[in-house]
């Protein structure tokens, strides 16, 4: 009979609008990143976003801001777990970084609509999703230039300690390779 009891329609409608943000909002941060075909997609980041809401507005409702203020908290932890999974170390590369950090936004924005922050939740989700679009041509173009060479500093172990400072100056070639900085032979370190 306590859950007839527990049945508040202003308290359920509360509930409703903050789920339904946060599948919005989750869905189009998921949209972007299924587009993209990412790992983690439209269904994680709703899933994400809705799960954060609704353990932040269970929270609000049975403890107050208090009690919601605490479950952000686990929710910011948990959700470092689950980007931690995402991540992987392939042939020296880490790749998922941006996948779970995406992750982590779509848990904030989920977080912010349980606490019936809604227009909080919806600048998250612009946020997150410029970080994710506007900024990849900026971040194409950078990793398209090649490196400086008089500005790669390059120590090997084996000469760690011999060299002063560890600067390279003598390599002019447009690409630099790992080779080439070792600064062995090839190149002399002064």
């Amino acid at each position: 009979m306590e859950a007839i009891q527990n049945i508040n329609l202003t308290s359920l409608l509360d509930t409703l609008i903050s789920l339904a943000a946060a599948f919005v909002l989750g869905g189009l941060i998921g949209f972007e990143r299924q587009y993209r075909q990412r790992t983690a997609g439209l269904r994680t980041n709703v899933l994400v976003a809705v799960g954060a809401a609704l353990f932040v507005d269970l929270a609000n409702r049975l403890h107050g801001h208090d009690g919601a203020v605490h479950v952000m908290a686990y929710v910011v932890s948990g959700i470092g777990f689950l980007g931690a999974g995402v991540i992987m170390r392939e042939e020296g590369n880490v790749r998922g970084l941006n996948t779970a950090a995406t992750l982590w936004g779509s848990a904030a924005v989920g977080a912010a609509a349980g606490a019936d922050l809604i227009v909080e939740a919806v600048l998250g989700a612009l946020f997150v999703l410029a970080a994710n679009t506007l900024l990849r041509p900026i971040v194409n173009t950078i990793n398209r230039k090649p490196l400086d060479v008089e500005s790669v500093e390059g120590v090997h172990p084996r000469f760690h300690g011999h060299l002063r400072e560890g600067r390279c100056r003598a390599m002019r070639s447009v690409h630099v390779e790992a080779k080439e900085v070792q600064c062995g032979v090839q190149a002399r370190c002064g």
